[in-house]
């Protein structure tokens, strides 16, 4: 008996911590953005004045085009997020199931690619989109598809990995069964395989939205003018430089920004846990 309540405790305060860790960064935040003087500097963990000026700043000023900032990073990571679970499906049920040249060499070498840090190839990267923007000055350096084009490549290694490891669990005798029906390759794939990966094609947009959304490295790099800018570069330009400091808006900013992306996870959330533990599929 004693030993089960010495392991309750233990776990209750295990959960304490975690959950201080993870909370009070957020409630910090929010006290940022509710303070009137936008400061992280706070003197009590109840705020004694809450004020709503640091949120109205961002859509009041005309020097912070926040709506843009939105509107471009959600273009962004949609567009991403749909191509890559189109391309990455498809590229995944080709791999897994249909026979062609050169396939075991195509796996092997996306594999090799994820080996490598991404931030490796920042330097080939832009230097590739640079000559890409003297031929084709709207895809190349500086603009969003070509930021858009970026990031698809970074992305297809990893997507078409999880993917093909989903397919590769679905019975082949679904796939005989098609052909003794009659149908063909792409048949199979939209009658049969999207409807069953349609809990891990969830879990894929989601990952590469929530990714695309928040990336700052690459978005940094490319988008110079200010309302081609991102979220993710747009609120770094309140606290980047040695006299700006404004927190608040930053705060304030980035607490606007996180309501999309819980909103897609609650929608998302009974696809998510099935496609994360969905380990067979029965026929």
């Amino acid at each position: 008996m004693k030993r089960w309540l010495k392991e309750d405790l233990w776990r209750h305060a295990i959960a304490i911590v975690v959950c201080f860790f993870v909370l009070f960064p957020i409630y910090l935040v929010i006290l940022s953005a509710l303070s009137p003087t936008g400061s992280l500097q706070v003197t009590s963990f109840i705020p004694k004045t809450i004020s709503f000026h640091n949120f109205s700043q961002l859509f009041t000023s005309p020097k912070i085009p926040y709506l843009v900032w939105m509107k471009n990073s959600l273009v962004i990571a949609g567009v991403v997020a749909i191509l890559s679970v189109v391309i990455g499906a498809a590229s995944a049920f080709a791999f897994s199931r249909l026979r062609f040249k050169g396939k075991k060499q195509g796996l092997q070498l996306l594999l090799l690619v994820q080996m490598f840090p991404a931030i490796l190839s920042l330097s080939a990267v832009y230097v590739i989109m640079s000559r890409v923007y003297s031929f084709a000055p709207r895809i190349g350096l500086g603009t969003q598809p070509g930021l858009l084009l970026v990031y698809m490549g970074g992305a297809m290694g990893v997507n078409i990995w999880l993917l093909k490891g989903f397919v590769d669990s679905i019975p082949m005798e679904l796939d005989e069964a098609a052909k003794v029906d009659g149908a063909s390759a792409v048949q199979t794939y939209w009658l049969i395989f999207v409807p069953l990966a349609a809990p891990v094609l969830a879990v894929v947009s989601l990952l590469s939205f929530i990714g695309t959304f928040n990336e700052f490295i690459l978005a940094r790099l490319f988008l110079v003018d200010m309302h081609a800018r991102t979220i993710a570069v747009g609120l770094q330009g309140f606290i980047s430089g040695q006299y700006a400091s404004n927190w608040g808006p930053f705060a304030a900013g980035s607490i606007i920004a996180s309501i999309p992306l819980i909103a897609i996870f609650l929608s998302l959330q009974r696809y998510i846990i099935s496609g994360l533990t969905a380990g067979s599929v029965k026929g």
